[in-house]
């Protein structure tokens, strides 16, 4: 059933993100992840809200994933995607990747390393999620605590630079 769920989703969301393609020519997105993450889904809404044409393989072995893209394991998080000639490591704002995608740096790609509470995709709890992404934020009755978060540009020898800060 869950199974079915994800690929709905999934579908659904490529398909908006398709129509945001043809409006803003934004480039596609490869997102991978753990299948059965709600917050990898609501990643790839984001994308698609922000005119990304998002599409998701869910996969086991993001080790692998994360070795093909030369993602230092300083800055990994759960997902990795792919635009373009950079990668995409972690819940990396859209408008990071726009602006990236407009400077066209000399570089690997852009991390949100972790998973801090407050990226996209990242804004809620989610117990649900079988990849480690539950996050608790004290009791239920307050709003869920928003972090301190930094986008990192990752250079052709793997140091990093602050990008942007949320």
């Amino acid at each position: 059933m869950l199974k079915r769920v994800i690929l709905a989703t999934t579908l659904a969301l490529s398909l908006n993100g398709a129509q945001a393609v043809e409006a803003g020519g934004m480039p596609a997105i490869e997102v991978y992840g753990p299948v059965g993450c709600l917050s990898c889904m609501e990643y790839i809404y984001h994308l698609g809200q922000n005119g990304f044409f998002a599409t998701f393989k869910g996969t086991a072995d993001m080790a692998a994933v994360k070795r093909r893209f030369r993602v230092p394991a300083a800055v990994e998080s759960t997902l990795t995607a792919r635009v373009g000639n950079y990668f995409i490591e972690g819940h990396v704002p859209a408008d990071d990747i726009k602006l990236l995608l407009n400077e066209k740096p000399k570089a690997r790609g852009l991390a949100v390393p972790g998973l801090p509470l407050g990226a996209p995709g990242f804004e809620e709890t989610d117990p649900s999620c079988e990849a480690g992404c539950t996050v608790l934020a004290g009791d239920s009755e307050r709003e869920p605590l928003r972090e301190l978060f930094f986008t990192l540009l990752v250079a052709p020898d793997g140091k990093t630079s602050v990008y942007a800060r949320h």
